[in-house]
């Protein structure tokens, strides 16, 4: 995302400084929309643009802070001077994550740090036409046709040899079709009209014809067989490459995008080349063809016909031009409507079970029917526009036919040396030059359709990966020292989470985190994960830089049982083994005996087989939870990971994993994040996080010992919360 446009007023660097950020905000201080309008700012000073004549300056020394505060559909940039806030400007929404880049940096240029604030976000809004542009990375108002051919040809590459093929039966068909008129026209001159054919003449032409007929029928039936192939092969290998891209791309892109959106894509999206390749691409060049043909033909035989069968032709080209932008409009917002309805229908096959459980069905069932009847409304405009758009264009086509026949008639008539089989011939090269023209009536519905699907797929192709991979990665087993060095990170940059945190975890040590919800506990597990790279700083296992590890051999060696415990559709033996595909059946019996797992796993009449249904449905949480902890161990890995990992045991059972876990933390650097406070008393060391940092460090003992110390306060209001529970229990009447 830029955040230095170029300045259409005058800088005096000598008497401002060296322009380091500038960016344009679109609402005066009336609440209306404006152009024209900037925000410039040095190192030393903030200068806000109305227009060349009229700006204001402030210096960054008088001020105590700048905030960008998001409203409802507007943004401010104000800052406090004394503990009074003043607005500097007012911008609408899409340029708030610009603004709050910029607040960022004048804050830091505020205490003396005058590193730049570097957005790595891409550009929301066109630099052309100004409008927001909606997951995609280029705009589709400016998008040109080039661009769209350029992908499709980039998908294509691969299957040339059957373009080639197919292209070749295409031009036969097309001289098939177009030789037929002339043998038509030689019929009727020469036997039928002078009347000195005979029988066999007639069964000679009725031969040919058919011959003729049964080839191009042949021709066809060949070349619609290799246009669905080549659409199904083309769609299959677009959508193997389009789920390994998404599969690639780091988590704050699948946290940017609804998996509904994601699929869609995937599924829909891809399908539209298959579609576009049965039904379109096989029989485009083929009209092409057949069209230039009978065009040149009929340029030959009357160059004055010709011209009078076309003269309709420019007022359906000038159609077209004016209603394209509709055309596209309603394509892309009936993509739009459709992805958000995918969504929707997720989210309640989900969660149908909190659904049912607050009795909501009703409530969905309304809020679905609003999506589809507004995707409905927008597909019916589109069919609408379409049913008469196409008689108007076939009514202009059948003008040109009816023209042609009016004058070749007068033709004939008046006794020229044009005849009667050379005038059908001509009637014949003019259908076929209107059937290709009423074809090519829908090709732009279509190419739209493919030209949006196609803008869609390549917005995820062009993704560039977040968590780029190193020119040498290292391939080195895995020891288990952890260091956070001056680590800074927001999910945005511009929203901090974590803040100058330093630490080294020596091999083997436990560590537990503590602090408030949303403090950033499971942000630094996060990153130890490496499911998103540090905004600034670094994070080193074993002295290496988390980013120059091999992925696949880091993420091999470390095991995690998050709060969520996910489970695939299957049984508990392919569940167990995800982590590790190649590990034996004593192995994952091994690893279900360390979390607890196995007593209750040979309780189901199918033992390890058992399916578990969508997400482990058919399993009780506890148990759900424990086959997680067993897929975790399988693969003996040297850090462990543990966040909330006994949150949905009941009492017993988790004593039992809290055993279990001591034996296996034993060699293996740790970190748990635990609510319940007691059970990190036996960590080795316990973080205390707090206001983005951490605040404490030590052991149970050591944090307990101090006085108004946060881990201490913490672990007083939950021993006084048991003791209130208690009490109560015990003050409870009995019946």
């Amino acid at each position: 995302m830029q955040l230095n446009c170029e300045l259409p007023y005058s800088w005096h660097t000598s008497e401002w400084g060296e322009l380091e950020y500038c960016i344009p905000y679109d609402i005066d201080n009336n609440g209306n929309f404006c152009c024209g309008g900037y925000i410039a700012v040095s190192r030393r000073c903030l200068v806000v643009f109305e227009s060349q004549q009229k700006f204001s300056w402030f210096s960054l020394d008088e001020w105590d802070q700048v905030s960008c505060e998001g409203l409802v559909g507007v943004g401010i940039l104000t800052y406090s001077k004394k503990g009074t806030s003043f607005v500097l400007c007012r911008f609408s929404a899409k340029h708030l994550p610009r603004f709050s880049y910029v607040a960022k940096g004048i804050n830091r240029f505020m205490t003396g740090d005058f590193r730049k604030v570097i957005s790595h976000e891409r550009e929301t809004v066109c630099k052309k036409c100004g409008r927001t542009m909606h997951d995609t990375q280029v705009c589709p108002h400016c998008e040109g046709k080039r661009e769209s051919w350029k992908r499709l040809f980039k998908i294509c590459r691969p299957f040339v040899f059957r373009f080639a093929v197919i292209w070749a039966l295409m031009l036969a068909a097309a001289g098939i079709s177009l030789y037929m008129q002339e043998w038509q026209q030689q019929f009727i001159d020469n036997h039928l009209l002078p009347a000195k054919g005979t029988t066999a003449h007639i069964f000679l032409f009725i031969g040919v014809m058919t011959g003729f007929t049964l080839l191009a029928v042949g021709i066809n039936l060949v070349k619609r067989y290799l246009g669905v192939s080549l659409g199904s092969k083309m769609s299959a290998s677009l959508r193997k490459s389009l789920f390994h891209k998404i599969q690639s791309l780091s988590l704050a892109y699948h946290d940017s995008r609804k998996p509904g959106d994601l699929m869609n894509r995937v599924v829909g999206d891809t399908n539209q080349i298959r579609v576009f390749m049965e039904n379109v691409f096989t029989n485009m060049f083929t009209y092409v063809i057949t069209f230039l043909g009978a065009l040149v033909i009929m340029l030959c035989m009357s160059w004055q016909l010709t011209l009078i069968s076309l003269v309709f032709v420019p007022s359906v080209w000038i159609l077209f031009r004016v209603f394209r932008k509709r055309m596209r409009r309603l394509y892309v917002l009936s993509r739009r409507r459709d992805d958000k309805l995918n969504s929707n229908l997720q989210d309640v096959l989900q969660g149908i079970k909190v659904v049912k459980t607050f009795g909501k069905e009703g409530y969905e069932a309304d809020r679905f029917s609003q999506s589809a009847e507004g995707l409905a409304q927008v597909q019916e405009k589109a069919e609408l526009f379409w049913a008469m758009f196409n008689p108007v264009i076939w009514y202009l086509l059948n003008l040109g036919s009816t023209l042609v026949l009016l004058a070749g008639g007068y033709k004939v008539l008046q006794g020229t040396d044009f005849t009667v089989g050379e005038m059908a011939q001509f009637i014949g090269y003019t259908n076929m030059l209107f059937g290709p023209l009423g074809w090519f009536t829908n090709l732009p519905r279509m190419i739209l359709n493919l030209r949006v699907s196609l803008s869609r797929i390549d917005d995820v192709m062009a993704q560039d990966e977040e968590l780029t991979k190193a020119d040498e990665p290292c391939w080195a087993t895995v020891v288990g020292e952890v260091t956070f060095d001056n680590v800074h990170f927001g999910y945005r940059a511009y929203e901090s989470v974590l803040e100058r945190v330093n630490f080294t975890v020596k091999p083997g040590e436990a560590i537990g985190l503590v602090g408030r919800s949303g403090s950033g506990k499971s942000t630094m597990i996060n990153l130890i994960m490496r499911l998103y790279d540090v905004s600034e700083g670094h994070v080193l296992v074993d002295g290496v830089d988390l980013r120059d590890w091999d992925q696949e051999t880091y993420h091999s060696q470390i095991g995690v049982v998050l709060q969520e415990s996910y489970l695939f559709s299957g049984t508990i033996l392919d569940n167990i083994r995800f982590s590790k595909p190649s590990a034996s059946v004593t192995d994952v019996i091994a690893a279900a005996k360390m979390a607890g797992a196995h007593d209750f796993i040979c309780k189901f009449p199918d033992g390890y087989n058992t399916l578990v249904g969508e997400k482990g449905q058919r399993l009780s949480g506890g148990e759900r939870q424990r086959v997680a902890i067993a897929r975790a161990v399988l693969t003996d890995p040297k850090i462990l990971i543990l966040d909330e990992a006994t949150s949905s045991l009941d009492t017993q059972s988790e004593f039992m994993i809290q055993k279990a876990m001591e034996r296996l933390k034993k060699g293996r650097t740790s970190f748990a994040i635990a609510h319940r406070l007691s059970t990190l008393k036996d960590c080795d060391r316990i973080f205390v996080i707090d206001d983005h940092t951490i605040a404490e460090i030590g052991s149970h003992e050591e944090l307990m010992q101090r006085e108004n110390g946060i881990y201490k306060g913490l672990v007083e209001a939950q021993l006084e919360m048991h003791a209130v529970r208690s009490t109560d229990r015990c003050e409870k009447p009995t019946t």
